[in-house]
């Protein structure tokens, strides 16, 4: 039996508090969860990253920094990929960024925020922005062991 499989189906969820930091929370029982499924330390690492991103922007764009409002975090484990679920409470963003024009960002002519999507969308899989009703929308990343696997 592979460790992938030993804890397939196997969900967590955190909720952390919008105050910034508290992504380091997700980060770590996100990387926690990568290990034990046997991902690589490079995969390890994109995921920290991309779901620290995810977590900034429902702090910051859907809960708008409210404390009282928090953010969840669901990680479920299927065979050898990951998938994640950054929600907010918040009625912040009614739809997603649009997408950032790298050229005019590099060369300055436009703002440099607003790469979070672009970046994590390079760091995993699967990323898409699920827009529903306020207090129900979330961002949904997967990540796989071995990204040249195709989505089931």
């Amino acid at each position: 039996m592979t460790t992938s499989r030993k804890f397939a189906g196997s969900n967590v969820e955190v909720l952390i508090p919008s105050r910034l930091g508290f992504e380091k929370v997700a980060m770590g029982t996100a990387a926690s969860m990568a290990r034990l499924m046997g991902f690589s330390e490079d995969r390890v690492e994109d995921l920290k990253t991309a779901i620290a991103e995810a977590c900034i922007n429902a702090i910051e764009h859907g809960n708008r920094h409210n404390p009282s409002l928090p953010v969840g975090v669901v990680l479920s484990m299927h065979g050898s990929e990951l998938e994640v679920q950054v929600h907010d409470d918040g009625a912040g963003m009614t739809s997603p960024a649009p997408v950032p024009d790298i050229d005019r960002k590099m060369t300055g002519e436009e703002d440099a925020r607003g790469m979070g999507m672009f970046l994590i969308q390079a760091l995993v899989d699967e990323a898409e922005w699920v827009p529903s009703p306020v207090g129900q929308s979330f961002v949904r990343l997967v990540i796989r062991m071995n990204p040249e696997q195709q989505a089931k």
